[in-house]
Formats: C-alpha cells, structure tokens, sequence
C-alpha cells in the first residue's frame, strides 16, 4: 500500500537536500542511497567550504552541487530554500547517520498534505541512545526537547534529527534566521507557534563510520542551542516570558517592602529609607515589564494573523500557478 501511494504521487518534485561541510568519507554513499530510494528526485549537495574532496565525490555519485560561502548550517539552509523549487523537500545530513531506506514513510504525510514537517524520530526506538557514542549529546537532546515542551505546551519527542520533510508551504513561508546548529530548533519552536502540520516518524538511527568526526560541538553549540530557544522564547511567548520576569521583580519588591512596611504600621515612620526606596523601583519595573508584555502579546498576535494572510496568498498563488499548468 505504501509504494502505491507513492507512485501516487510521482508527479510531485522531490528534492533532496544534503548540506555537507568535509564529509568525503560518507557523502557519495548518502547521494547513491537517495538516488536508489527516489530515482526521481533532484539530490542537491550544498558545499559549506569544505576542505576535502566531499564537492568531487559528490558531483561523481550524480549530485547536484552547489556551495554556500557563509558558514553554517542555518546559512546552507536558508540558501536551499530560497533557491530550490519543488513540492517535497527531504533534508538529511551528509554524514550517513540517517537511512534512505525509510525515506518513503517521512515522505508520505506531506504528499497526502497530512503534514507541513515530518520529523524523523531517532529517539523513540532507543537507537540514537544505543548508537551515540557522545554521551551529552543524548543528555542536550533530551534538555532541549523537554524544554521546548515545556515552554510551547506540545509533545515533540525529537527536536534535534537532521532528517526531516517539508512541504512547499513550509520552505517557501518560513524566514530562517539561525546561522548554525541552532536550525532544528528554530523549524520546530515556529512550527508549533504558527500551528503548521507536525508528523513524527520513528526512524533508525546509526553512528558516524570510523574516521567521521561530527562538526557539532557539544559545549558551545549547546549553548548557542539554548540562546536560541530562549530568544525564541521571548520573542514567540512575550506574554508569559515578562510576566515571569515581573513576577519575579514584583517578589524581590515584596521581600525588600515588607520590613519597610511593618515599621511604618508600628511607628508611622520610615527610617528604612534606601529599602523603601529601592522596593518602589522594583515594584514599578516589575509594572513597566508587564506592560512591555502586553504591548509585545498584542504585537505577536499580528504577527500571527498576518502570518495566516501570507498563507492563504500563498495556497491562491500555488493553485492558480497550477490551474494555468493543467490548462
């Protein structure tokens, strides 16, 4: 049943986007894998200044290649988008931990627009724990998702895959302004706020081969990670993220105030005159905080629903680009 929706749907362009920065151990067996799993689709190789011969070895295995200056895997993202058109997007990295085998079920709910991202679920089988030679690796995946769930109320169970699929509505919606790592994280947090389609799929997971060292640095992109997620944060939850930030004022307010407080209830004067004054500058930043929540609440929800506007021209675009193809 699965193949047959799939030929199904081979009128639909399918590319394949792999950013590869010194993969020459692994590049030209990921572009061979994918050209025998979809022999149809378009295999992009986005060079990120590699040092190696990842651009020769990839051209041989029958990939298009092109390169992207800025580096980053945010910077080759944002440049594939914007320079590739199809209906299906299968982004996968280039260092053969993914496999092409299982492409056709990630690929399924975008052709029967089921979904705008599928993610490819490495954790929920428990092979990315049991392959992951890294130890916090598995521990900053699991910090992350926990904390994404947390802030956006939702129940992703893999934040950090490199293998995902995207419709044409997402790529060609979604301003990407992340430089590096911190790509995953940014798709995922604007899916959930601007309510686009989310399908998770098990997949397998498998380490690097011998010899292929990860371009992830645990500790520094970690962080860049959870900066990431914490502007994000701010920037998609104002409401919630300055009203902790008042509560938190208002309470310090609260403990400074209150000795200032009792003692001019028993004597009717103030001697404590440093904390009463620093209680009321508290108390009005707390104040000055909720009302920056407020305005930047009312902000974000424009946002939303001009957003919503944007989609809507999009799909009347789309289907009268299709309706003057089929005439």
């Amino acid at each position: 049943m699965e193949n047959k929706k799939i030929s199904e749907g081979k009128m639909n362009k399918l590319a394949v986007l792999v950013p590869c920065y010194n993969e020459e151990l692994t590049v030209s067996k990921v572009v061979k894998d994918f050209k025998r799993e979809l022999p149809n689709a378009d295999i992009y190789v986005y060079d990120n200044n590699s040092k190696d011969k990842t651009v020769e070895l990839a051209k041989a295995a029958g990939a298009i290649v092109r390169k992207e200056a800025k580096q980053g895997k945010g910077n080759v993202v944002r440049t594939m988008f914007k320079e590739i058109d199809a209906d299906v997007y299968i982004l996968v990295d280039g260092d053969d931990t993914y496999p092409a085998e299982e492409v056709k079920k990630l690929i399924q709910p975008v052709l029967d627009r089921e979904a705008d991202m599928v993610i490819g679920d490495r954790l929920s089988n428990g092979t990315y724990f049991a392959e992951n030679k890294r130890g916090f690796h598995g521990f900053g995946n699991n910090l992350v998702k926990n904390l994404i769930n947390w802030l956006f109320k939702s129940d992703i169970r893999d934040i950090m895959t490199g293998y995902r699929v995207y419709s044409r509505r997402f790529v060609k919606n979604m301003p990407i302004m992340s430089a590096g790592f911190q790509i995953e994280t940014e798709m995922t947090i604007f899916s959930l706020v601007y309510r686009m389609k989310i399908v998770e799929v098990p997949i397998t997971y498998r380490d690097r081969p011998e010899g292929s060292e990860s371009k992830l640095n645990t500790l520094s992109d970690g962080f860049k990670v959870l900066m990431t997620l914490f502007d994000l944060f701010k920037n998609y939850r104002p409401m919630l993220f300055f009203s902790g930030m008042c509560s938190l004022f208002l309470l310090l307010g609260i403990i400074v105030g209150i000795p200032v407080i009792v003692e001019f209830i028993k004597t009717a004067y103030i001697t404590k005159v440093p904390s009463a004054v620093l209680a009321a500058a508290l108390f009005v930043i707390a104040f000055l905080l909720f009302l920056v929540g407020v305005i930047l609440d009312s902000i974000k929800n424009q946002s939303c629903i001009l957003f919503e506007n944007q989609l809507n021209q999009f799909e009347y675009h789309e289907a009268e680009k299709n309706r003057g193809i089929r005439e």
